[in-house]
Parts: C-alpha cells; sequence; structure tokens
C-alpha cells in the first residue's frame, strides 16, 4: 500500500529518538531544536488583536503583501539587497516547507544534490522523497567542520543541480564569514548549480551581523534561494512562518506547488510575523541569553572530556563522546535512561557521525547547570 521510496525512508533521528522522552517524568531536555523562551509579548499581542477583529480568512497564495514588502525592506534597509516584493517572495508554512518547496521546484528525479554533513535531519529527506539524489560533504572537526573546498571541488564534478548551505549551522553551530562565502562562490559561480541557503539561524549569531550568500557577488542572487524564517530567532515555532527569496522564476514555481498543497500560511501567523520585525530589543536579549548559556556549557562539556569546538552560531554544541567506547545511540539512550538528560545522537546527522552527540542549550542555564552534575555522574559510572 505504501510506496516503495517513501517505506525504504529512514524515519528523523530525532523524533524517533525523542519519542522515547514522552511520559518520562523530570527529563531534562538538550535535544530538540527550539527556543525555550515564549514569544515576545508585542508579537502574541498583534495575534490576539487580529483574532479579535475576525482576521481569519485566507491571504495570497504568496502570503500577505504587508509581510512580503516588510521583508523586502528589512533585506534593503539592513544589507541593501533588493527583492520585489510582488514576484520575488513566497511566504510559507515554516521554512521547512519553503526548503521541501524549493527542491520540488528545481529538481528532476535522479538529479544529485550536495548536502554538507552533518545535516539538518531534512535535506537530505526532501531530496529523496523527490526522487533525487544526496551526495555527501563530510566535515570534520579537525577541520572545525567547515566546507573542504578540494572536497566541494570534487563532487561538483558530478554535475549536481543544487547545494544546499546552512549558515549558521544545525548542528554543529558554524558559521561562515564573508571571505568564506566568496570562496564557496568562486568554486560555484561557474558550474549550474543552484544555492539553496537555509538561514534561518542567521540573527543568533555570536561573531559578527548576519551575511546573506546571494550578496556574495552581483550574480549571486539569481543563483540563490534564500531560506529564512521567524521560528528560531523570535522564539515562534508554533507560528509556523517561513519565507523564500528569489528570482521571479524559481519562486513562481514554488507558489505553483504551493497553491495546491497549502494554499496559503495562517493569516494570523502572518500578521505576527510583519510586528516580529520590530521586536529588535527582545531578540537581543535572547541571543545575549544563549551566549551565556553556550560559554557556560562548552566550557564544562571540555572540562568533562566531551570534546567541544565553541559554536559561532545557532544553540547547538557538537561534542565528540569518542574516548567512552560507546556509539551516539547508546550513549545516548544510557545518559537518557540512567540520568533522565536527552541529547539526540550523531547518527541522526550522518552516519559518519557515531561519535558524536548534538546538545541544544536552547534551555535555562538552571537546568544546563543540573544537566551537567547529571552528565559528570553518568560518565564517572561508564569509565
Amino acid at each position: 500500500m505504501i510506496a516503495k521510496h517513501i517505506k525504504n525512508l529512514a524515519p528523523s533521528g530525532i523524533r524517533e529518538f525523542f519519542d522515547l522522552v514522552l511520559g518520562m517524568s523530570e527529563v531534562i531536555s538538550l535535544g530538540v531544536g527550539e527556543p525555550d523562551f515564549i514569544t515576545p509579548w508585542r508579537i502574541r499581542e498583534k495575534a490576539i488583536t487580529a483574532l479579535e477583529e475576525g482576521l481569519t480568512s485566507y491571504t495570497s497564495n504568496k502570503g500577505l503583501f504587508s509581510l512580503r514588502k516588510a521583508i523586502s525592506d528589512f533585506y534593503e534597509k539592513r544589507y541593501s539587497l533588493k527583492y520585489n516584493p510582488e514576484e520575488e517572495i513566497l511566504i510559507s508554512v515554516g521554512v521547512s516547507e519553503a526548503l521541501d518547496l524549493s527542491l520540488r521546484a528545481i529538481l528532476e528525479p535522479k538529479d544529485k544534490v550536495i548536502v554538507i554533513s552533518p545535516h539538518f535531519v531534512a535535506y537530505p529527506a526532501l531530496t529523496e522523497i523527490i526522487g533525487a539524489k544526496p551526495i555527501y560533504l563530510v566535515t570534520r572537526q579537525e577541520e572545525n567542520f567547515k566546507i573542504n573546498l578540494k572536497e566541494l571541488k570534487r563532487l561538483i564534478l558530478q554535475k549536481p543541480k543544487a547545494i544546499i548551505l546552512n549558515n549558521p549551522t544545525n548542528p554543529t553551530g558554524v558559521v561562515y564569514g564573508v571571505d568564506e562565502l566568496k570562496e564557496i562562490w568562486e568554486i560555484l559561480k561557474k558550474t549550474d548549480t543552484l544555492i539553496i541557503s537555509d538561514e534561518v539561524y542567521d540573527e543568533i549569531n555570536y561573531v559578527g551581523k548576519p551575511f546573506p550568500f546571494s550578496l556574495v557577488s552581483k550574480n549571486a542572487k539569481e543563483k540563490t534561494i534564500l531560506l529564512n524564517g521567524f521560528s528560531k530567532a523570535y522564539a515562534m515555532t508554533g507560528f509556523r512562518v517561513g519565507f523564500a527569496c528569489a528570482n521571479k522564476e524559481i519562486i513562481s514555481a514554488m507558489t505553483k506547488i504551493h497553491s495546491f498543497s497549502i494554499m496559503c500560511a495562517p493569516i494570523i501567523s502572518q500578521i505576527a510575523a510583519i510586528e516580529a520585525f520590530k521586536a529588535q530589543k527582545e531578540l537581543m536579549q535572547m541571543k545575549n541569553e544563549y551566549k551565556r548559556r553556550r560559554d557556560f556549557i562548552v566550557r564544562e562539556l571540555n572540562r568533562l572530556g566531551l570534546k567541544t569546538i565553541k559554536p559561532d552560531g545557532a544553540f547547538y554544541c557538537f561534542s565528540l563522546i569518542e574516548k567512552y567506547k560507546l556509539d551516539a545511540l547508546e550513549f545516548a539512550k544510557r545518559l537518557l535512561f540512567q540520568e533522565k538528560v536527552a541529547v539526540v545522537p550523531g547518527t541522526a546527522f550522518g552516519k559518519e557521525f557515531s561519535k558524536f552527540i548534538r546538545i541544544s542549550y536552547a534551555n535555562s542555564l538552571e537546568n544546563l547547570k543540573e544537566a551537567i552534575v547529571r552528565i559528570e555522574r553518568f560518565l564517572k559510572n561508564i569509565c
């Protein structure tokens, strides 16, 4: 009854593991990538007011023009990066839908897509659902989990239709600077490869101002599908609002699929998203708190012998557990059942990462301190 390519598709390594957590009490979750902050009040208030005013209809398939205009104005004012709100911006149900639409709009079955590994779980899965093939560029901790340019040049010889870049990166917290992005572009510009740039963590950047991939060259914008949204930076995961910016041909194709499958993103969420651009003070407060937690958790993990590179963005650590002679899944299960601390096995982000775990520090400092106590006790017991 089930299509073979779906039946053979591996379930999300994150969700599969966290099914184990359901129903367990007193668990400190350092797993799911969701801000622990409540959506800022001014954003919630705007959504409440919209509901009270009876704004409960469909919107244009592309989304409210007022939201598309706000996105356009934001990028032009901040980066001098111009996207026409009429033709070059689409509002989606979260960045996940924008990614799905991007891939479906540009890929034929058997096309190849470069996925940088370790990777967000959806990148290869959505590629395979279409019938296309992910090809992996595996990064290494000794190279700070950055793209090896020689390896990129080798994979480009396979003539991939697209490459998915994530900056800042889940699960490693890597941030690519301007010069690094330009080096990547120097390789890609000579090819027909399109760039899908997932920038959903762009505002959670501890080392400088975000830099959209579309800006690396005057010609990069035409070949780039910029994906972003409001879930992570503004703690709006449940509102489900993302967006894509690209040339009008690609946005038109994405909108066609979107109009048949989803129709439009919820109007109340879109209205709330417009208000989010005014919540810069709240955004900075959350980012500063993430940074404080990052500094604590990285220091403590390294003290415990879990080699961890300090992430420059997002809210994750990708820690090496090699010295403890357990693979990541066994390590995570035993830590969960023995000490009630939930982390994600590294294999959820690529089969090569069986000696890593991902830890999210989107949790209170108090909980992080207690988690470290429990992890330290667990490590002593398995030595």
